[in-house]
């Protein structure tokens, strides 16, 4: 159980903040070791008496963290605005002038981003004031960067979407040989997009991914970002449009 572990490892933590040492800090006089042995005495009773307190704390704790996170998230979602929604050099589909913008970060070996393809594909059908901005963030492997390369340089053949869509439809390990027949399947050039997938422009588009998704604290595929709330994991079409609705509601 998680929490159990993390009452454990708060123990030692616990332990020192009661200690005669961290005590007698606050303290004006320093304590002989009669009264350090007293104070120890009070301080392992008390908690072999009432133990749930440690798991009290680190429920607090944890909240107090969780609630840091959000906020840190927050700022650097504020603070990175432009670079999430408006970089020049990101795949946009939908409504180029849409009222709200969606964020995916993603990689193309991730389960769990096929698996939420095809609501994000309808999200995108059914509304037709939506901008979807695609994040390529190749994290499993050689192969995701591969893909993701190949992905960013097929808009230079204008087939971006067509080939992402056929990249989010294959089952089964991705590797070079896989991802230009895929790329050949939906008509690109193979030899020109193996020549831009080492353009400087694509390099530097995955980097910069990265370097944002680090900042927003994304750890893993797939990511969102409705208007300003961040949203990690795998969701719902539902819950997509319950957000996009709620992002609107604020523009």
């Amino acid at each position: 159980m998680p929490l159990f572990r993390s009452a454990l490892l708060a123990l030692p933590v616990m332990a020192m903040a009661f200690s005669p040492a961290a005590m007698a800090q606050s303290q004006p006089a320093a304590m002989d070791d009669a009264q350090r042995t007293a104070i120890e005495t009070v301080v392992r009773d008390y908690l072999m008496k009432n133990p749930e307190i440690i798991l009290q704390a680190v429920e607090a704790l944890q909240q107090r963290e969780k609630l840091a996170e959000a906020e840190r998230a927050k700022k650097a979602l504020a603070d990175n605005q432009k670079a999430l929604t408006r970089n020049p050099a990101d795949p946009v589909a939908g409504n180029p002038q849409g009222d709200v913008t969606v964020v995916e970060f993603f990689d193309y070996q991730c389960g769990y981003c096929k698996a939420v393809q095809a609501d994000t594909e309808r999200l995108i059908k059914d509304d037709p004031k939506l901008r979807f901005v695609f994040k390529e963030l190749p994290i499993l492997g050689p192969a995701s960067v591969i893909a993701s390369k190949a992905a960013l340089a097929a808009r230079a053949q204008g087939k971006y979407l067509e080939f992402h869509n056929a990249l989010m439809a294959q089952r089964g390990q991705l590797d070079e040989d896989v991802v230009l027949r895929l790329a050949k399947s939906v008509g690109l050039d193979t030899d020109r997009l193996k020549k831009d997938m080492e353009s400087r422009e694509v390099l530097s588009v995955i980097a910069a991914n990265q370097a944002l998704a680090e900042q927003l604290g994304i750890r893993g595929t797939p990511g969102f970002v409705f208007g300003d709330e961040l949203v990690p994991g795998a969701i719902k079409l539902d819950d997509m449009k319950r957000l996009v609705a709620a992002a609107r509601a604020k523009s």
